[in-house]
């Protein structure tokens, strides 16, 4: 596996390969497409967490349950992979989408239809993480004893897929990209019109996306299709789904969800709306959450991944006693993200893991993370709860 190959996809004559079956029309109402199996996902459809967007919309959200992933390979599974949708995800016809770019940014306005889209050369895959800005968010609740408004993420939000399609810049430059753009705001065809904008240094980065293909596969409804933004390094919320228009701006560009959501406030950045972009280091074990297991030796498992580099190092603790190393093997693509494990002989009663990791850039996770008031970027190291009989 490469992380970064230039390759014709022949994705237009691909069927969906997501592997699971077809959701019942009861299910799609509650605003995701696939099936949301207990043993795969926690379902925060319910609300319970309150509204979370800047239209007062319920989410509709699926997180990835870590022992689903267990023994799996290096890429989530489609049928595994999370889904944090803003409003409920739109069912669109490729034979009439189109993507539209366009503003003063731009020399021409400029059209391009599925097969027009899909057949630009040169075409690339890439191997990245996508990661919600709130994963980890229940974890501040925990630490810091107040509640956070939003959806209680535990580790789940986030998974690794192979994206295929062309670079952004690519359809940029087709549209006279000027000297003088600033900004890149990418809208989705969803119900909110979610939108959110890229600093176009950002948008020219060689693996930033502009995909339509997902794991060998065409994107699935609930990731994007007909076609996605892969925006590496950064929180999730910048990848936008379903896209159907791009403006490019000579000044910065704003939307709610770079100004009332997905920005650091409150704690110790006080008034200040920093805006979210890159992501930090964090770590999980593919087990659930709390797990009970026999007493005797076990080889536990996890991954561990960074915005800014692929993993270098990973350590373990069992109750408080001294870190050690654990074994890093196979893919470990930066961006994406580096497995691990170690072995542990279990003895009966109450216990707790903590697992931390440092990137090639010598970003470590931190042992706890200070106040936001929206939760968001949670990557401190955290103990998992463990019952051994």
């Amino acid at each position: 596996m490469t992380s970064t190959s230039g390759k014709e996809s022949g994705l237009r004559s691909v069927r969906h390969t997501d592997g699971y079956p077809k959701a019942s029309a009861s299910e799609e109402e509650r605003g995701i497409v696939k099936p949301l199996p207990a043993g795969r996902f926690v379902d925060h459809r319910d609300g319970e967490a309150g509204p979370e967007d800047p239209t007062g919309d319920l989410a509709y959200n699926a997180e990835m349950r870590w022992e689903a992933m267990a023994g799996k390979g290096y890429l989530t599974p489609v049928g595994s992979f999370f889904v944090r949708n803003h409003a409920p995800t739109p069912r669109i016809d490729p034979a009439s989408w189109t993507l539209r770019v366009e503003g003063p940014g731009v020399e021409r306005s400029l059209e391009l239809g599925y097969d027009e889209l899909s057949g630009i050369s040169p075409q690339v895959s890439i191997v990245r993480a996508l990661e919600c800005a709130g994963n980890g968010r229940a974890f501040f609740e925990e630490v810091h004893g107040r509640q956070v408004e939003g959806t209680p993420w535990r580790l789940g939000a986030v998974g690794v897929a192979e994206w295929t399609g062309v670079p952004l810049r690519e359809v940029l430059e087709r549209a006279g990209l000027k000297g003088s753009a600033c900004g890149v705001m990418l809208e989705s065809l969803d119900a909110v019109r979610m939108r959110r904008p890229l600093p176009v240094e950002k948008a020219l980065e060689d693996d930033t996306l502009l995909a339509f293909g997902m794991n060998g596969g065409m994107l699935t409804p609930d990731h994007g299709f007909p076609l996605r933004a892969v925006v590496s390094g950064w929180a999730a919320v910048a990848s936008v789904k379903w896209l159907g228009r791009i403006v490019v701006s000579e000044t910065p560009l704003f939307s709610p969800w770079n100004t009332d959501k997905y920005v650091l406030t409150g704690g110790e950045f006080g008034a200040e709306r920093r805006i979210i972009e890159e992501r930090g280091v964090k770590s999980a074990l593919e087990l659930s959450w709390p797990v009970r297991l026999p007493a005797g030796r076990h080889v536990l498992y996890g991954r561990s991944w960074s915005g800014q580099g692929a993993i270098s190092r990973v350590e373990y603790s069992v109750d408080g006693d001294p870190w050690r190393v654990a074994r890093l093997f196979g893919e470990n693509v930066p961006g994406a993200w580096s497995r691990w494990s170690f072995r542990w002989d279990a003895e009966p009663g109450r216990h707790e893991i903590r697992v931390r990791a440092t990137d090639g850039a010598g970003n470590a996770q931190p042992d706890t993370v200070g106040w936001n008031d929206l939760g968001y970027l949670y990557d401190g190291v955290v103990g998992h709860p463990v019952e051994v009989l």
